[in-house]
């Protein structure tokens, strides 16, 4: 199950103690650690991906060399920490966390880099954040297996070849557009974590509540993973938080009623929001018609601030259909006036003859 991928420096802007952020706190990197599958095998979702590697990974035990560069891409909590893990057991070797912002100079890279053992896998958390000077030596080192070393400075500074064994680098990213293009063209496979359907999700909630000794029925698992967001990660912790409720209110059994009742509590309803973003779209219906409205004022509408809402809650409802970022604005769909259960005004951007607002 790939619902830990635990980010080595995560989003700065995710409110604390959100149930359904996808960034991992110390709680969620703790108790994942212990649901991570070991191998392939165990992984649910991303098939294609796991078919590919499964690939590659074979392949190279059978040269009896050190598997490809692997670049993995996608949003947090989808599986990127677990699939470094997973690649590392698969070719017996020992893996090594770090994190690109807590590499800021080539220095501190080249120290990690020197003390590698053959075959070791590397992972590279939030890659795209790593300094640059760090980055132009990440370049060698992936292509030729070296490093130069400065030794001095000024005129008399001289740069010492260093020979690294064969290694793996497995590089996370959460943004792969902000990757320069001659780091991209180093890695030898590159995949894209995708959102995990809601059965995928089911499969997530069942396996985790057997390691947690959580007894729950198929109607309970499926009301779990279909407020998951898609994400693995953040079932795993609304699981966590059913079973609270379960132990506390009722006989410690998860089923869709408990379930739906313990989500209730902690203000996550049906399709996976929570008051952030039932604010926002409250807000952007209530207040303002449905829009258009800038992304400033509609943070101050709900008391966060504008990297809160454009980084937080946005995504995940645009990509609910809920709300679409337009040239004049941030417009609520019609979907959304229905799952607020309210009345759309004739007016308001998609009522009829308003289609015109959502093109971009």
């Amino acid at each position: 199950m790939n619902w830990d991928d635990a980010e080595a420096a995560g989003t700065d802007t995710d409110p604390a103690g959100r149930l359904v952020g996808a960034d991992a706190d110390g709680e969620d990197s703790a108790v994942e650690a212990a649901l991570r599958p070991k191998d392939l095998a165990e992984f649910v979702g991303q098939p294609k991906v796991r078919e590919q590697l499964d690939l590659m990974l074979r392949a190279a035990r059978a040269r009896g060399a050190a598997a490809d560069h692997v670049l993995l891409s996608g949003a947090p909590g989808l599986g990127k920490t677990t699939l470094s893990m997973i690649i590392a057991a698969e070719m017996g070797a020992p893996i090594r966390i770090t994190s690109g912002p807590a590499i800021q100079h080539a220095g501190d890279l080249a120290s990690i880099l020197s003390s590698l053992q053959e075959g070791e896998v590397l992972f590279l958390d939030e890659i795209h954040r790593m300094s640059r000077p760090a980055e132009e030596m990440l370049y060698m080192a992936m292509e030729d297996f070296r490093v130069d070393v400065i030794v001095g400075k000024g005129p008399g500074a001289t740069a010492i070849p260093l020979e690294l064994p064969p290694f793996t680098l497995v590089g996370a990213t959460t943004r792969a557009g902000l990757l320069p293009p001659p780091l991209r063209d180093r890695f030898g496979f590159t995949a894209h974590m995708e959102f995990y359907e809601p059965g995928e999700l089911e499969q997530v909630v069942h396996r985790s509540a057997r390691l947690l000794d959580v007894t729950t029925d198929r109607d309970g698992a499926v009301e779990i993973a279909g407020r998951s967001r898609g994400t693995p990660r953040i079932a795993n912790r609304l699981l966590r938080r059913v079973r609270d409720y379960a132990q506390v209110r009722a006989d410690g059994r998860i089923t869709r009623e408990i379930a739906a009742r313990a989500l209730e509590v902690y203000e996550v309803d049906q399709r996976g929001l929570d008051r952030l973003d039932r604010a926002v779209l409250s807000a952007l219906l209530k207040l303002f018609g449905g829009g258009p409205v800038g992304l400033s004022t509609l943070a101050v509408a709900v008391g966060e601030e504008r990297e809160t809402v454009e980084e937080v809650a946005e995504p995940f409802l645009v990509r609910e259909g809920l709300l679409a970022r337009t040239p004049r604005g941030r417009v609520a769909t019609p979907a959304a006036w229905a799952h607020l259960g309210l009345a759309a005004p004739q007016n308001a951007p998609g009522a009829t003859g308003q289609t015109g607002l959502f093109e971009a």
